[in-house]
């Protein structure tokens, strides 16, 4: 009995261990909500906790673009603020631009934008949103901005990676026959404003 008390508390505690670290700031280098870095003039803000909510930010004309400082509010701030862009369904999850019913290169009613699948017989470039799947700590899934694209290689900007997490990340891509692969297991696809 002592045991599968100790057992039950030890699975609680490490539970609370981990919402905390998703939602608190452990990194002392950076504030909540300020700027470490830009794409285009658009800037990405510090986050802290990957699970941390800073209440929603709406543009002057009533647009929804997400909850402060998650993934999701920044992709859509850099289309709207730069691509002149907004997507009919406002709403959603990182996981929820990724639609699993369309197949490469058909467009997004949802999003407006068109989606290419990973792999695809159109290869990345600069300006498109990389949608990631959901995994066991974070069922939301991840979005990001292409930055730069060479023959080998992409550079995303992001927005809330975690606490300890950097804004630029890059992914090899592969050309395997006719289609374009970022080698990344995670990543769903990409979407592109035509």
């Amino acid at each position: 009995m002592k045991i599968t008390s100790l057992i039950i508390g030890l699975c609680i505690l490490g539970l609370v261990g981990f919402w905390t670290f998703k939602k608190l700031n452990f990194n002392s280098s950076f504030a909540i909500g300020q700027a470490i870095d830009s794409l285009q003039g658009v800037y990405v803000y510090y986050n802290g906790g990957v699970d941390n909510v800073s209440g929603r930010n709406l543009t002057t004309d009533g647009y929804n673009l997400g909850l402060k400082y998650q993934c999701v509010e920044f992709v859509k701030r850099y289309y709207y603020e730069h691509l002149n862009h907004k997507m009919p369904d406002s709403y959603g999850h990182a996981i929820d631009f990724f639609d699993t019913e369309l197949n490469d290169g058909q467009k997004s009613k949802k999003r407006n934008l068109t989606q290419y699948s990973n792999p695809s017989q159109t290869k990345p470039k600069v300006d498109d949103l990389v949608i990631f799947n959901a995994t066991k700590f974070n069922k939301y899934g991840h979005v990001a901005i292409i930055s730069h694209v060479t023959e080998t290689e992409i550079e995303v900007v992001q927005q809330n990676p975690g606490s300890f997490g950097k804004s630029r990340e890059t992914f090899s891509i592969d050309r395997q026959g006719s289609k374009w692969k970022i080698t990344n297991e995670r990543i769903l696809g990409w979407l592109r404003k035509e």
